[in-house]
């Protein structure tokens, strides 16, 4: 009968040797039944996958990595605080993704806060040794260096959201532009004609896309869009707070607000409740994200959803299948992948 987790012959853990000569086979048809070789006859398979099981051996997956010159982790890299990471939905729905379609695999998955300009540097350090595979960029803004100096140290990397139209890294978005008309088109089959516009931080191309949707939108509809109307937030409850108190000093008559986020919604609402204004029946009010935020809101908040958390699993997908190409991007020949979900209006009473 055999014994499950059986020492070695030195008394220590099993070695590959050992497993060998219980199967009665080489030191390399171990290996190569280890790796998933398909240069493997089933029977052979079979007497390994035994020797194995008897011994209790546990391949040492660090030594295969450092062989194959991986380290076997993934950091997924947030130039933001660590305050506004915990306190937006949209982070810890990636996050979800991400580690969803990470759970098969043996890669592990680092978190990193890269918002100051000390924990840039560390960061830099961190990458130029290589100590991880590849690297996910959420909520990247245009003039982050971070993009660049993965490129110029040949780690492979997906960003959530590209900088500009000209992207050059691989990317995995939703559709910011029509998510923005989808907004407008609603409020203005409402009846609706003073709509306002608050902003995310507009160093952001996702947040540039979301005005220009929600610009053309209103030309199309045949309102020119007053620039008034447009205020810039942040993507924080406070930030949308402050907008919306601007906007109703300037601009009064308003009867609609899209704001750029959920978050920026809730501020939003903060302020018109001060200001006397109910929603919807003043002020039509719609967020972006679809966050647990807008169904929980009174009223529950109209929003544009995007599939957040399937953007974090593309964005799996798709470094992994550039850490397994391991030719220098250089040398591929193949363009980089930008990839935009779709988005979708979820009304409720706000609206």
């Amino acid at each position: 009968m055999a014994t499950h987790g059986t020492r070695g012959r030195s008394g220590g853990r099993p070695t590959l040797e050992e497993v060998a000569a219980r199967a009665g086979v080489g030191r390399g048809t171990v290996s190569r039944v280890i790796n998933g070789s398909p240069r493997v006859s089933d029977a052979t398979r079979a007497a390994v996958e035994a020797a194995v099981a008897e011994l209790g051996y546990v391949p040492n997956t660090a030594a295969r990595a450092l062989a194959a010159n991986r380290t076997d982790a993934i950091a997924l890299v947030v130039p933001e605080p660590e305050t506004r990471f915990f306190a937006e939905p949209y982070f810890s729905d990636m996050l979800k993704g991400v580690g969803a379609e990470l759970s098969d695999t043996e890669m592990q998955l680092l978190l990193i806060f890269a918002g100051s300009d000390r924990e840039r540097q560390r960061l830099a350090q961190y990458l130029a040794a290589h100590r991880v595979d590849g690297v996910l960029l959420v909520s990247v803004h245009a003039d982050d260096p971070l993009p660049d100096l993965l490129a110029q140290l040949e780690i492979p990397a997906v960003i959530s959201g590209p900088r500009s139209a000209a992207e050059t890294l691989t990317s995995v978005d939703s559709d910011n532009y029509g998510g923005a008309r989808q907004a407008v088109e609603h409020m203005l089959s409402g009846g609706r004609t003073r709509i306002a516009h608050i902003t995310g931080r507009l160093d952001v191309y996702g947040a540039q896309r979301r005005v220009d949707g929600y610009r053309d939108a209103l030309r199309d509809a045949g309102h020119a869009a007053d620039e008034r109307l447009i205020e810039p937030g942040d993507f924080t409850e406070d930030g949308g707070c402050r907008a919306m108190t601007n906007l109703l000093a300037r601009c009064p008559d308003l009867d609609a607000v899209f704001a750029g986020s959920d978050v920026m919604a809730a501020g939003a609402r903060q302020a018109l409740r001060e200001a006397g204004r109910s929603i919807p029946g003043d002020v039509a009010l719609v967020g972006y994200d679809d966050s647990a935020i807008a169904r929980h809101m009174d009223p529950p908040l109209t929003s544009v959803r995007q599939p957040i958390e399937e953007m974090g699993r593309r964005m799996i997908d798709l470094l992994l299948a550039e850490i397994a190409d391991r030719r220098p991007p250089a040398s591929r020949g193949l363009e980089r992948r930008q990839v935009v979900l779709a988005t979708e209006l979820v009304a409720r009473a706000s609206s």
